[in-house]
């Protein structure tokens, strides 16, 4: 049997991907050193970027396996090491593409990601839960997703992912949404903070900072899509999204009851006002199948019409047609699945409730680019 050569062992490593960043680690300059002995033993050493790495025995595994199928290759020697600073600096630049910092790249003219902003008028209606869904089953389908946990108050999202008590990695000043086994990446201001019992309490430029922080210091990679859970209601936040993502694309959430329908199209008419187009709008709780009588019999808990009043009225004022979405109903384990960090959708994909989210995901995805918002980059030269 012949000796494996240091080629076969770096092509075998460049199919290795950093489980975070998610992209080879030959690419990432992470791949120290390769040793290779008479006898076909292999010696490879790995630079992580942090010693405290939280997926080190994932790029164990992996990198183990990928040499190992190396013909000739009888043991493999994997070694851990950590970047030093000059070495961080170098990946920071890599990922960054020579771009400068405090760039957000889903505001640029190039960029191909679609941008989804889950907007409610008041909290409870359910928005974080549709937001989570509907990313997981635009992963199902495929599709590289990420979630901005933009609702700084009140950030569930991490927790209803099954990740709320993870910290995200940091490479210099740049840092690393944290993946979940969906496949969709997340960041929130819940992670960053030192404690997760910790209450933030920010004004106005502090919540531009910080989300502009999750939108520009984070390495995202190559989205297909970006959701964005917004906190509810027509405040700073909104107003600072709409300024630093003018092309995002608004869904508002409600439910069937008056009041809430009423302060929905609040939320509607304030992207409006930012240049923002609404795409439509979710009526979640929308009734509850009767457990005697079964699905075809509609009980509605909260009343009803609710979504059909936001999208009639959006549509009015804007003068384009705003539809309802879908109708999500009311199912314990739409609730039980958030708690215990497994979403409806991936729980119980049969379920009515995530059968109408995935339908839904799948007509956001579908969805073509507008023009609405983007800036094209064009300077007029003369005046007439």
């Amino acid at each position: 049997m012949s000796t494996p050569t240091v080629e076969q062992v770096n092509a075998a490593l460049a199919r290795v991907n950093d489980p975070e960043i998610k992209r080879p680690i030959t690419e990432l300059n992470m791949v120290d050193s390769v040793e290779i002995g008479a006898d076909g033993a292999v010696r490879v050493t790995v630079l992580l970027t942090v010693a405290g790495c939280p997926l080190k025995d994932t790029i164990r595994r992996d990198v183990t396996a990928a040499v190992s199928e190396v013909a000739g290759v009888t043991s493999v020697d994997l070694e851990l090491g950590v970047m030093t600073a000059e070495q961080r600096a170098g990946l920071q630049e890599v990922l960054r593409g020579g771009q400068a910092q405090r760039e957000i790249p889903f505001a640029q003219p190039g960029s191909l990601t679609k941008v989804f902003a889950i907007a409610s008028g008041k909290g409870g209606v359910g928005k974080s839960s549709v937001t989570v869904n509907l990313a997981l089953a635009m992963a199902d389908q495929g599709l590289k997703v990420g979630i901005v946990d933009a609702d700084i108050y009140g950030h569930s999202v991490p927790a209803m992912l099954g990740v709320g008590d993870t910290r995200p990695t940091q490479v210099e000043d740049l840092i690393m949404p944290v993946p979940t086994p969906s496949g969709v990446s997340v960041i929130s201001i819940g992670m960053l903070k030192p404690r997760r019992d910790q209450v933030v309490a920010w004004r106005g430029p502090m919540l531009d900072r910080a989300l502009v922080q999750m939108l520009s210091d984070v390495y995202w990679g190559d989205l297909d899509v970006l959701l964005l859970d917004l906190p509810p209601g027509t405040g700073d936040v909104a107003i600072s999204l709409g300024q630093h993502l003018p092309s995002a694309e608004v869904v508002v959430v409600t439910t069937p009851q008056e009041a809430a329908a009423e302060v929905a199209e609040r939320a509607g008419t304030m992207a409006s006002m930012m240049h923002q187009r609404v795409v439509g709008v979710v009526e979640n709780m929308s009734y509850l199948p009767c457990p005697h009588c079964g699905p075809e019999h509609e009980i509605d808990v909260f009343g009803s019409g609710g979504g059909e009043r936001v999208a009639s009225t959006l549509s009015q004022r804007f003068g384009y047609d705003v539809r309802v979405l879908g109708r999500i109903p009311l199912d314990p384990t739409l609730r039980a699945g958030g708690d215990a960090g497994t979403p409806i959708v991936a729980a119980d994909p049969d379920a009515v409730a995530a059968q109408e989210l995935i339908r839904v995901a799948g007509e956001l995805s579908g969805r073509g680019r507008g023009l609405a918002g983007m800036q094209l980059g064009l300077t007029p030269s003369t005046r007439f």
